[in-house]
């Protein structure tokens, strides 16, 4: 038996020749553009065939009689037993000037083409999509019916259709698929579409709630979705049993599912939160459309929009069809399917390959460049503090990324071995270079600016240098120049560099500022009330930036960072054995910061202690009280040597808060 497919590399297409290969004799003709030939060896070996059973008809689906040469429309003329015509745009995102060209004019130059070569059934491959959003059931008998087709999508697969059923003049039978997805079997998909557009959002769900914590979903109308192989084997079963044209089937689930419930469905198989509470997407039909259209008028709205839409990977229509109003039937292609052993599979059945066929090869955030080299390579990054500790430890890393790395700090005797053991660790190529000078004070800020300057500006700034001081306010009476020294630094100085770079920042439209702030932020700990506040301030401080610069391509990241077992901390005996960070883990979350650019990083404990002090804050203060009871003052701060040991309450209090300071 003789075939003709057009869209033969397309998702169906690929599939439904492989099916008509497999029946013996058969050969099969697929149209394909001349530009597009060097796919020719891929499809082959997809198919299994020679080039014999497959042969390539060079055309184009917009031309008139598809743009086959005449000599072939010739020696076709009278072979072709089964033409199928599955060639269309299926993407909703798609502009309407692509729609029209090849949905309804591609289908009239199929039409064209049929009778040129008379062939011997047509097979239009159309879509539910014809039926617009008909209110109720859509039958398979029916098509004037169709309501409400102002989407291009909806507008052009009705107009495709009619074509076939008004022009063709050949016998032809028309098959209306749901939403296809992915191969009930394998999880097989080759893009991101339908119920597909949700994965991302149920995937952040999973990230960031545990699964056995009720969500809340969205519910709507009914969505039809159909795997892949049901589809190409009821399209190669129907076609070859019908004898006579003008039939239309609808290859759809008979059961059809709520928006709600197939949310529900990935959800159980991405292991992510159930929804137990659903909001009805048809409350938004009561709110007036001048009511709608005053919110997206404002500027904040719209860009906030945008954003989440952009996040979640959602095209700019999908809500339009949230609560999608069509129901189909399909008794006549059960009726053909009759005694075929085929039907449609239970969604809950293999909704699970889908989702992981998703999260192996589709998901977008594969194919975006996650490491610090794709991030940082061949930037210049600038680490206050670099000498020793987290600011020496994110220095090898972004050096061995291969960044200009550049580091200062007060001391150049060590700069120097810092330089020295960044290039035994990244290698005598690494890019490396220091700048000695305290940026507690203005000149050597200014002079700090100058020099990064010389390397065209700093595309990544780390505010990694400070001082913490371990002493209560009642030890502090008389110590007020504690106070006003870690201000100098932590705050003033960090505040210097990075407003002395911004306007380079500026000037290029992108940088990224990474401030190291301290888990003490969150959890207000006792003893560190000079640290504290001076970490506090320059949070608050990038908040108020953040939101200025959000527009300009400049961004900022603030780590509430753990303790961390560092040079800072060692005169403090009592964290001899807490269990701290290593500066190596500390700079694997500077890493992440330039690399996914978050606006906070912040440890559960960390966030625990501050939505705690939200709640309760009383509690919060008995907590932390407790606490400074607990741990004794470090001997500078008592000025003698300690007496005694913790306590048994005390190492266990440390255990269990690991990162936390006391």
């Amino acid at each position: 038996m003789q075939y003709f497919v057009t869209g033969a590399t397309g998702f169906i297409g690929k599939r439904l020749v492989k099916k008509l290969l497999a029946r013996r004799g058969s050969t099969v003709h697929f149209l394909m553009r001349q530009e597009s030939a060097d796919k020719l060896p891929g499809l082959l070996a997809y198919w299994g065939v020679s080039k014999t059973r497959v042969i390539p008809v060079y055309g184009d689906l917009t031309s008139k009689k598809l743009g086959v040469a005449s000599d072939v429309i010739k020696g076709l003329k009278g072979q072709i037993d089964h033409l199928y015509h599955l060639a269309a745009v299926y993407d909703l995102g798609a502009d309407e000037e692509a729609q029209v060209a090849v949905n309804i004019e591609g289908t009239r130059s199929m039409v064209e083409f049929a009778q040129a070569i008379d062939a011997g059934h047509v097979h239009h491959v159309s879509s539910i999509a014809a039926a617009g959003l008909y209110e109720g059931v859509f039958r398979e008998d029916m098509f004037d019916e169709a309501e409400n087709l102002d989407h291009p999508y909806f507008m052009t697969k009705h107009e495709s259709e009619k074509i076939v059923r008004k022009e063709c003049k050949r016998p032809w039978t028309v098959y209306r698929p749901a939403l296809v997805v992915g191969d009930s079997t394998t999880g097989e998909m080759d893009k991101i579409d339908g119920p597909y557009y949700f994965f991302k959002l149920i995937q952040r769900m999973r990230q960031i709630l545990p699964p056995w914590m009720p969500s809340v979903g969205l519910e709507g109308g009914r969505i039809n979705i159909v795997p892949v192989d049901y589809v190409v084997d009821a399209l190669d079963h129907i076609s070859h049993k019908v004898s006579k044209g003008q039939g239309c089937y609808h290859l759809v689930d008979p059961k059809g599912y709520r928006v709600g419930d197939v949310l529900d469905i990935f959800s159980k198989a991405a292991h992510a939160p159930k929804m137990n509470l659903f909001i009805n997407a048809a409350l938004m039909g009561f709110i007036p459309k001048s009511v709608k259209k005053g919110l997206m008028a404002l500027a904040p709205v719209r860009r906030i929009r945008n954003a989440v839409m952009k996040d979640l990977g959602l095209p700019e229509d999908m809500f339009t069809f949230i609560n999608y109003p069509t129901r189909f039937d399909c008794r006549d292609t059960e009726a053909a399917l009759k005694g075929s052993g085929l039907s449609c599979p239970d969604l809950n059945d293999y909704a699970w390959r889908l989702w992981d066929y998703w999260e192996r090869h589709l998901d977008p955030a594969l194919f975006i460049d996650r490491s610090l080299r794709g991030a940082a390579g061949g930037k210049v990054v600038l680490v206050t503090g670099g000498s020793s500790g987290i600011g020496l430890a994110a220095a090898v890393k972004f050096a061995e990324a291969g960044a200009v790395t550049l580091i200062c700090a007060r001391d150049q005797v060590k700069l120097d071995d810092a330089v020295k053991e960044i290039k035994d660790k990244a290698g005598k190529q690494a890019q490396i270079y220091a700048f000695a000078c305290d940026i507690a004070d203005a000149e050597g800020c200014a002079n700090l600016v100058e020099w990064c300057n010389t390397f065209g500006g700093v595309d990544y700034l780390i505010n990694n240098a400070g001082r913490s001081i371990r002493r209560a306010v009642e030890s502090s009476y008389d110590r007020f120049h504690d106070y006003q020294r870690t201000m100098d630094l932590n705050y003033f100085g960090c505040l210097r560099v990075t407003m002395g770079l911004l306007p380079g920042m500026q000037a290029k439209k992108k940088g990224h500022v990474v401030n190291i702030s301290s888990i003490g932020v969150l959890t207000n700990a006792p003893r560190f009330s000079a640290y504290v506040a001076s970490k506090a301030a320059l949070d608050a401080w990038t908040r108020c930036a953040a939101s200025e610069f959000a527009d300009t391509g400049i961004t900022f990241t603030t780590i509430n960072m753990p303790l961390v077992r560092t040079p800072m901390i060692a005169p403090t005996k009592i964290y001899n054995n807490v269990p701290t960070l290593s500066p190596e883990e500390a700079a694997d979350m500077i890493a992440e910061a330039c690399i996914n650019k978050p606006v906070r990083i912040a440890t559960r404990l960390g966030v625990s202690g501050e939505l705690l002090h939200a709640a309760a804050p009383r509690i919060a203060q008995i907590v932390m009280n407790t606490t400074f009871r607990m741990f004794p003052d470090s001997d500078a701060a008592k000025g003698e040597k300690g007496k005694g040991g913790l306590s048994p309450e005390a190492i266990a209090l440390q255990q269990m808060m690991r990162g936390i300071h006391f």
